[in-house]
């Protein structure tokens, strides 16, 4: 079996599992008009579908496993995107995005300025567009709410 392939299947029960969690959002109130779950699961239905494409035609070339370095790079990445859940609303929405940017920026090799450059346009970027935009509510953060 391939590495595409296992790599789809993973993800089709990551999409799976999330799709189960997400099920079961609900507001005490309606403050959008298609609810918390329509979003979530938009996206869980089309990481499912994504990830059976890939079942049935994986990729073209074949690629071998990641080594030491790219398996801690995996790694890294991975409890990158587990402190941004769990810190996303200590930290609010733009702070954990522009740390969490700076973090993968260097993953893939970017240098510091122009990595912390971005998370900060990142964060408080699309802090903006949602929040202000598209009003989609955001947490400002209990480390921000505790300060003002």
């Amino acid at each position: 079996m391939n590495s595409d392939r296992v790599f789809a299947i993973a993800w089709l029960l990551l999409s799976a599992a999330a799709g189960w969690v997400a099920s079961g959002f609900a507001a005490e109130f309606s403050y959008e008009p298609v609810g918390p779950r329509a979003f979530p699961l938009l996206l869980c239905v089309l990481m499912a579908l994504c990830s059976v494409w890939l079942l049935v035609f994986p990729g073209g070339a074949k690629v071998g496993w990641p080594d030491r370095r790219g398996a801690v790079r995996l790694i890294i990445m991975v409890v990158a995107l587990l402190t941004y859940a769990l810190m996303f609303q200590w930290l609010g929405f733009a702070i954990a995005t522009a740390l969490l940017t700076v973090v993968l920026g260097r993953l893939f090799g970017g240098g510091w300025r122009a990595c912390v450059a971005t998370g900060a346009v990142m964060g408080i970027g699309l802090f903006f567009l949602f929040d202000r935009w598209l009003e989609v509510t955001l947490p400002i953060g209990s480390l921000i709410e505790g300060l003002l």
